[in-house]
């Protein structure tokens, strides 16, 4: 039975419940984060929480749970549930009005929700091993604050659906000027003539932690020019590598796009060479 914890307390799943007049419930007002572990360790976890707190005062939800609290709840709940390989959702809303009303209430108390579920083994830098994904593309239909990680995805999900519809593993996002964003769920980068480039972060996109990470582990440990700027829908066809980032998937490679083959539609050499430094320092942060 997967032990979850809820407003102070661990306990069964199955025993866990909310007001259906928490605001997260009722808007989706609330704010959340996914952190991977394998076998105990976890990944970039203070960039996670900093990410969390930056999101919860842009809604003006106070907590008094510090990264020691919150480091404090994930032991436990890896204690007590399957250590080897496990996600763990971190979940923060206003909490539970009387009424539903439109404005923050004052004097309510958050909710706060954690658990974990079982995720893939950590991701290798072996081009044999690693799945080979396929995207289509779409216009960006969602809100103008997507740097928030809003547990309101409606918008991210009905992007998804359409792609899975499609059979295509995720969907690249572009704005009104061809400009890509990013993927339903994840971070995007591009590789051209040896340069790894990403969209510069605005309010279109989600700061990834794992796009934060490859950023920083490529710039501190290879000679590889990376570049943080537009990347416009062209680009995405004409790339020689395509990649995919988030918690759970680490550096995932695209060989097909809309139907069309990236470079030769196979993972690229510097894919190989990312993933193998982003294994040997995924836990220094």
């Amino acid at each position: 039975m997967n032990i979850v914890y809820l407003n102070g307390k661990f306990l069964p799943i199955d025993q866990a419940s909310i007001s259906p007049m928490d605001r997260g419930f009722l808007f989706g007002d609330g704010i959340y984060e996914v952190i991977p572990s394998y076998g105990g360790r976890l990944v970039g976890f203070d960039l996670h929480i900093n990410r969390m707190k930056a999101g919860l005062t842009e809604l003006e939800i106070d907590i008094s749970l510090t990264a020691k609290g919150w480091l404090e709840i994930i032991n436990k709940l890896l204690e007590q549930n399957d250590t080897d390989n496990l996600g763990i959702y971190l979940h923060v809303t206003r909490g539970a009005d009387t009424r539903r009303y439109h404005a923050y209430p004052e004097g309510i108390t958050p909710t706060i929700f954690a658990y974990t579920f079982k995720i893939p083994p950590a991701p290798t830098a072996n081009k044999m091993l690693a799945p080979k994904f396929s995207c289509a593309t779409e216009e960006d239909k969602r809100w103008k604050r997507c740097n928030i990680k809003s547990t309101s995805l409606l918008g991210n999900v009905m992007h998804f659906q359409w792609g899975h519809e499609k059979n295509e593993d995720e969907v690249i996002l572009y704005n009104s000027d061809k400009e890509i964003t990013e993927a339903a769920a994840c971070n995007i980068f591009i590789v051209k003539d040896n340069v790894i480039k990403t969209p510069l972060l605005d309010s279109q996109k989600l700061p990834g932690i794992t796009r934060m990470l490859l950023l920083d582990i490529v710039r501190q440990h290879s000679d590889y020019q990376v570049e943080e700027g537009t990347v416009k829908l062209d680009e995405i066809y004409s790339a020689d590598e395509v990649w995919l980032t988030s918690s759970t998937k680490e550096i995932a490679p695209v060989i097909k796009v809309d139907g069309k083959n990236i470079g030769d539609g196979k993972i690229g050499d510097i894919w190989l060479a990312v993933q193998t430094l982003f294994c040997e320092h995924r836990f220094d942060y």
